[in-house]
């Protein structure tokens, strides 16, 4: 694998306090992904953060449909899985871990604030269809090749890293610097799905750091 460059990109995804522990949809040490984190983002020219960054009432919500957290339902563009109220515009569960320190990070792509249409990957919304404006950003900046990491590896992580090849990029998951929520076989799931993408699967130690 080539050495970092310019032409590179390191994406981190979600590293908020509702998905640490104490948040309210925690990923079991999910906190343990902030130094990681901070150490790989100091090797990279451009930094993006993503940021869940729902509404009141999402249609992501349990509570929004009287239902269970972790039940699924069926909408518009597909299969839902419900989730605890989590990441509300401005909340302190919706903040960046207080751990984290990504100071040369240029942008945030802010996800999941339409009210009727979640949001996991950092490129495209659930519909498929919704673009964030990342890939543009990423061209834009004369990036090539993007690096993943955050939480929760089975879901925005995961999307993420598909999208990012579905648009073009070489896509490297940096894989112990993600959790799982592993809810009924999502991690396989998304493991799967990554490598079928053709997402290059590494760890830290690989990469140097």
């Amino acid at each position: 694998m080539r050495g970092i460059s310019a032409r590179d990109a390191l994406v981190v995804v979600d590293l908020q306090n509702d998905f640490c522990p104490g948040g309210a949809l925690a990923v079991a040490d999910g906190q343990a992904v902030v130094p990681l984190v901070n150490r790989i983002g100091q090797a990279f020219e451009n930094v993006v953060l993503t940021q869940d960054w729902h509404p009141p009432g999402h249609i992501s919500f349990a509570s929004t449909h009287g239902r269970a957290p972790f039940e699924t339902v069926e909408l518009a563009y597909g299969t839902q899985v419900l989730w605890p109220d989590h990441c509300l515009q401005g909340s302190e569960g919706a903040a960046f871990h207080p751990g984290v320190d990504l100071r040369g990070a240029q942008t945030i792509v802010r996800k999941g604030f339409r009210h009727s249409v979640d949001s996991y990957s950092g490129f495209v919304e659930a519909d498929r269809t919704s673009p964030t404006g990342l890939a543009g950003y990423l061209r834009e900046r004369g990036v090539e090749r993007i690096f993943v990491a955050g939480l929760a590896l089975d879901f925005c992580v995961a999307w993420t890293a598909v999208d990012g090849r579905n648009k073009g990029f070489e896509v490297v998951l940096v894989e112990d610097a993600c959790r799982a929520i592993d809810v009924a076989g999502s991690l396989e799931r998304a493991i799967a799905d990554m490598e079928a993408a053709g997402v290059i699967r590494t760890g830290m130690g690989a990469l140097g750091f």
